[in-house]
């Protein structure tokens, strides 16, 4: 029988968008955690053990439960700890956040597949995927209204939870998000992103993690007792 974690235990890929996803909600509250890098073409037994479909991030918890999925990862560490107000939304912002989310994680990722790796999907219309793209871009624009954060002057989860997934679409064709002069706000806000230290520490570098090495910690200048 395996002995469960005396912390909470991530596995990530450093650039899937959903393990960044996680990984950024985590540093928001502050949760130290073990980081086990993992290869996507080289799943490790003991991962697909506690999640078999085999995708990132895979939490799991020293009371033994598996959290599989990147929204329940954020939702569970900013339910613990929130100091940077990551879930204070007003009663229509927490609609109208909740339907972001939905479209990025739907059809916005959908036609961002097929427009990042259109060789992998032989018959699809590439220009059709890019232009489906763009519309998601312009109502999020809309959306920023010049502000700096989707709903004012603070960050909330929401542009965390889709920020991942903004980079990667420019990471597609970076001539082309650029020369889109009508998202000036959305390149704002991704720029800031990027810029952020909370991208570059969700973004630092791990071995891929094998069984025989020692633990490391999450965010990486952290410490546990083992």
């Amino acid at each position: 029988m395996v002995a469960l974690p005396s912390i909470p235990v991530i596995y990530s890929f450093r650039r899937c968008p959903y393990a960044m996803r996680a990984r950024l909600a985590l540093l928001a509250s502050e949760q130290i955690c073990e980081h086990r890098e993992i290869l996507l073409r080289d799943k490790p037994a003991s991962m697909l053990t506690l999640s078999p479909k085999g995708t990132v991030p895979v939490m799991w918890l020293p009371d033994g439960r598996v959290l599989d999925e990147s929204l329940d990862v954020m939702y569970w560490a900013l339910h613990k700890n929130d100091p940077l107000g990551w879930l204070e939304y007003t009663s229509n912002d927490i609609l109208m956040a909740t339907k972001l989310i939905e479209e990025n994680d739907g059809p916005f990722k959908h036609h961002l597949d097929r427009y990042k790796y259109a060789d992998r999907y032989e018959k699809e219309n590439l220009d059709m995927h890019k232009n489906a793209c763009l519309e998601t871009l312009e109502k999020l624009n809309t959306q920023l209204n010049g502000n700096d954060w989707l709903f004012g002057g603070e960050a909330r989860m929401v542009d965390y939870a889709l920020l991942p997934f903004i980079r990667q679409c420019r990471i597609a064709n970076s001539d082309w998000f650029d020369a889109q002069t009508q998202l000036e706000h959305v390149h704002r806000w991704l720029q800031n992103f990027l810029a952020s230290d909370i991208f570059n520490t969700a973004m630092h570098k791990y071995d891929v993690w094998q069984d025989d090495h020692k633990p490391v910690s999450f965010p990486p200048d952290g410490s546990f007792d083992r």
